[in-house]
């Protein structure tokens, strides 16, 4: 099964990316886009896991959750990642408050300990709109447009899920395998 953990969006701000996601999907660039289901901001990606390292997983989510309140986000303008000169990744920035930092570093300590290498470079919180096509490249004013996106609505997210990722002939489905309140 192919896991990862994330920040659901509540409805206010899902909203609003999956608007600034509509706009974007009417240019004609070379982007697999992502649907607006998919929208969320992941803490901590697997990949391929095996059943039986499920319970340990989601043990680890419940240590690294334990005591961490709501986290206050903002949705902020979009850009590309790695860089904008390399876009692979082209997202919406989120603030946060320093509560999904903490959440995200216990995470990496948390699964390390159970045998998930950490992700070995910086977290940078952001929500994926959609993924640069191999071999293709934006054109030249597309990083410029991202830029330009307006900032959305601050939030207070609430919880952190365990996911499960499915391909479908439609793209990714996301099944819910754990969730953790943050109170």
């Amino acid at each position: 099964m192919r896991l990862f953990i994330a920040v659901p969006l509540p409805p206010p701000a899902l909203e609003q990316a999956g608007f600034l996601l509509r706009g974007l999907m009417e240019r004609e660039w070379p982007v697999r886009w992502v649907r607006d289901d998919g929208l969320h901001i992941t803490l901590k990606f697997f990949g391929e896991v095996m059943p039986d390292r499920l319970d340990a997983i989601e043990d680890a989510l419940r240590h690294a959750a334990a005591g961490i309140h709501s986290v206050s986000l903002a949705l902020g303008t979009g850009g590309a990642l790695p860089t904008p000169r390399r876009p692979r990744v082209l997202h919406l920035e989120v603030h946060a408050g320093p509560e999904l930092e903490v959440l995200q570093d216990r995470l990496e300590r948390a699964c390390s300990e159970i045998g998930f290498a950490p992700e070995g470079r910086p977290f940078i919180p952001h929500i994926t709109l959609g993924r640069v096509r191999e071999g293709h490249r934006l054109p030249a004013d597309a990083i410029r447009q991202l830029e330009g996106l307006p900032s959305g609505p601050s939030f207070r997210a609430d919880r952190v899920v365990l996911f499960e990722s499915r391909q479908t002939p439609g793209g990714p489905a996301y099944t819910v395998r754990s969730s953790q309140l943050l109170v």
